[in-house]
């Protein structure tokens, strides 16, 4: 079939073209969005899933909801190497400069450039291009403690945007690669933004450890968010997932041809997309049958082997590819760290550094205590498929 038609697009973070199976959470989101501005409490989101799951589509899809409803939004990537108060300033900023233009909100657009002012002279934030022209507000925002100073820098811009009857919205992808100081003082910030009845939210996405390291930070976390699980898609949105772009196109998929795509991927979104992709464009004409997804299995886990796998494995040293290949190999996870270590020759102890680093590059988490599992679906299979 004609591949310039074809209506799959898997990517990193790209919308698919039918967005199946997530229907409540988006709800929920649209409804706090529109309970904030009243006046009225709702609980922030920080979205919990593998890799592939979808989890920064819907970030993008609550975002757009958000402007629909008169937020501001910031959006940001948290970074594996580098600290949040460099990545928030220039998002800060331009929410501020955005509000300013709002004759209403002035004044208190004012006040927040004044307090982020003292915020970038206190972290020693290089502000380049983004410059801000008005002096600091002395004593706010200007403690160097990011615990407090966040919590005059949300309140300087939520009063801004109560004065502007608008709200303001932050999206953090990657959560997981907040230090524990970063998280506890991100939630602290939320929390007394609530107390205060600011109409801001937050919308967060991570690896499922996420729910506990926001409860070590700060133990009142769970009453603080809403943590729903994005997981793999049921049969009929994986279904969904596939068939109605096809339809859309004018074309048509077998029944048995869908059923080997939900099997094969076991309806990961990310997957769904690449399987979608490759039968499209291994079928020469509709319907796809199901001797396409032979082929499209075979293109599909070819290029995931070398890019979306690949690139996961090239960023372990030897050491840490060795101990991730002992997970695989004893199969399907998750995996006790003892028998891992069983398999490796070594104590538990000794690999303790290995499996901590292999967790902080996000490879691995920790679903229980003692068990580890891989944080990229299917990543044991291409682990057995390459050191077979």
């Amino acid at each position: 079939m004609d591949a310039v038609r074809n209506p799959f697009a898997p990517g990193a973070g790209s919308k698919p073209p039918e967005l199946a199976g997530r229907d409540e959470i988006l709800r929920e989101a649209e409804i706090a969005l529109q309970r904030v501005i009243t006046g009225r409490h709702d609980r922030s989101q920080i979205l919990l899933g593998l890799r592939g799951t979808g989890k920064t589509v819907l970030l993008n899809a609550i975002e757009t909801l958000a402007q629909k409803h008169g937020h501001i939004t910031s959006f940001i990537e948290a970074p594996e190497a580098g600290r949040l108060a460099d990545q928030l300033y220039p998002k800060l900023h331009q929410a501020l400069r955005k509000i300013s233009s709002i004759e209403a909100a002035k004044a208190t657009a004012h006040a927040g450039m004044r307090a982020l002012r003292g915020f970038a002279s206190a972290f020693k934030i290089k502000i380049g291009d983004v410059a801000i022209s008005v002096d600091p507000e002395p004593g706010v925002a200007d403690s160097g403690n990011l615990e407090f100073d966040l919590v005059d820098l949300f309140q300087a811009l939520g009063k801004a945007a109560q004065a502007a009857q608008r709200g303001w919205s932050l999206f953090i992808d990657e959560l997981q690669y907040l230090d524990e100081p970063e998280l506890a003082a991100l939630i602290v910030a939320i929390h007394r933004s609530n107390q205060t009845g600011l109409p801001i939210l937050f919308f967060g996405a991570g690896l499922p450890q996420i729910a506990a390291l926001s409860g070590d930070a700060k133990s009142y976390a769970e009453r603080l968010f809403n943590f729903p699980p994005i997981g793999a898609l049921d049969d009929a949105a994986a279904g969904a997932a596939i068939r109605q772009p096809i339809e859309e196109e004018g074309e048509s998929i077998q029944d048995s041809a869908l059923a080997s795509i939900i099997r094969a991927t076991h309806g990961y979104p990310y997957f769904l997309q690449e399987w979608g992709y490759q039968a499209w464009n291994a079928a020469a004409a509709s319907p796809i049958a199901e001797g396409d997804i032979v082929t499209a299995s075979s293109n599909a886990l070819k290029r995931l082997d070398a890019g979306f796998f690949r690139v996961r494995l090239d960023r372990l040293t030897p050491k840490e590819r060795d101990y991730v290949v002992a997970m695989a190999r004893l199969g399907p996870g998750p995996y006790r760290s003892a028998d891992v270590a069983d398999a490796l020759g070594e104590s538990v102890q000794s690999l303790g550094p290995r499996r901590a680093s292999i967790i902080n590059k996000g490879m691995i988490y920790s679903p229980a205590h003692g068990d580890i599992a891989f944080t990229v679906p299917m990543f044991d299979d291409f682990l057995r498929r390459t050191f077979a």
